[in-house]
């Protein structure tokens, strides 16, 4: 059973060492000093507590950052790379919808995620996200590509704990 709770210091060092292979590497974020530099992500002390880490025993596997938007929350997910394709997604995204439904009731959630990461779709789609309209292009830190904008209807907020 996974726990979480705000990212700490040494998870962010831990997050930014990970290294993605192939197609992947997109996701390989700079090194943490970088990060902290341009107060880039979870290293902007203005949205340190939009990040949360979690965790399998001591084993951290995965990040969320939940941003509230004026009518719904973005949602930005990484996993560990030696850890992909094992279940953790779609835990993490359990915990998500149920932080998210304490947190900002009545809100949907959206993520985008590239329109070539199958898991990541299919690991979206298992847990209530559909795509939304048309592919679009967009340029974040780690490069230009085409994305899919998925949308999950808010949770009800007395959703048991996982």
């Amino acid at each position: 059973m996974l726990r979480y709770h705000i990212m700490t210091e040494p998870e962010k060092r831990q997050v930014c060492a990970w290294q993605y292979d192939g197609e992947y590497a997109a996701y390989n974020l700079p090194d943490y000093t970088e990060m902290q530099k341009r107060q880039m992500g979870f290293c902007n002390p203005d949205r340190r507590k939009n990040f949360y880490s979690y965790c399998d025993d001591t084993r951290l596997v995965g990040f969320t950052n939940l941003l509230e938007e004026e009518t719904e929350v973005f949602v930005g997910i990484g996993a560990s790379p030696q850890l992909c394709n094992k279940g953790y997604g779609r835990q993490i995204l359990a915990l998500v919808r149920q932080i998210a439904a304490q947190l900002y009731p009545n809100k949907p959630l959206y993520l985008e995620v590239r329109c070539w990461n199958r898991r990541a779709i299919a690991c979206y789609q298992r847990v209530g996200f559909c795509i939304e309209g048309e592919a679009f292009e967009q340029t974040t830190p780690m490069g230009k590509g085409s994305f899919y904008r998925m949308v999950c209807p808010a949770a009800a907020t007395d959703n048991p704990p996982l």
